[in-house]
């Protein structure tokens, strides 16, 4: 203890972690997607789960190993995520889905992308254990996210999709925690 304070431990896998950890739940997502050059607005409603994953749990093996990463225990947490949307202003069916993130020094791994079945990965920072950003490459597109924290009952996100050097989407989430008892 320095003066009288606690010491508090800021490194990159401490943040990732309590970031997890503040996520599990389930959540009530309101998001509009805007395409930039046609203006076309698409509004979405969904239903997210988010279980948070200690280190080696099988769902983090099984990404590890869809990863091709040599040790089962490379990943020092995760999350298993749920969801189910519907579209509004669409002929879109409701959509169900889910994916396991794994985080690995500063790469977060998924066994799916935002627009892809395929693994992809991402870089990701954290200013603090509320905020994080994510840049996702793949496919000549580049998917920039903030997902922030407010409070313990709701979080905001906003996604910037980005092609030949041009921004064509922007996804904007304000999400509220659907058991605020947790």
């Amino acid at each position: 203890m320095k003066h009288g304070l606690p010491q508090v431990d800021l490194s990159l896998e401490n943040l990732v972690e309590e970031f997890f950890r503040q996520s599990e739940g389930n959540w009530q997502s309101q998001r509009r997607y805007y395409t930039l050059k046609s203006g076309e607005v698409e509004e979405v409603a969904s239903d997210i789960s988010i279980k948070f994953l200690e280190q080696g749990e099988p769902e983090l093996v099984e990404l590890a190993q869809l990863h091709e990463l040599t040790n089962d225990a490379a990943f020092i947490c995760g999350a298993y995520t749920t969801w189910k949307s519907n579209y509004f202003n669409s002929h879109r069916k409701p959509l169900t889905g889910s994916t396991v993130f794994g985080v690995h020094r500063n790469i977060l791994y998924r066994d799916r992308g935002f627009a892809t079945s395929k693994p992809v990965t991402a870089k990701y920072s954290l200013r603090d254990s509320k905020t994080m950003h994510l840049r996702t490459e793949y496919g000549g597109s580049i998917f920039e996210e903030e997902i922030k924290l407010i409070g313990s009952h709701h979080r905001t996100r906003q996604s910037i999709i980005s092609r030949a050097g041009e921004e064509i989407m922007i996804g904007q989430y304000l999400e509220k925690r659907a058991n605020p008892e947790f």
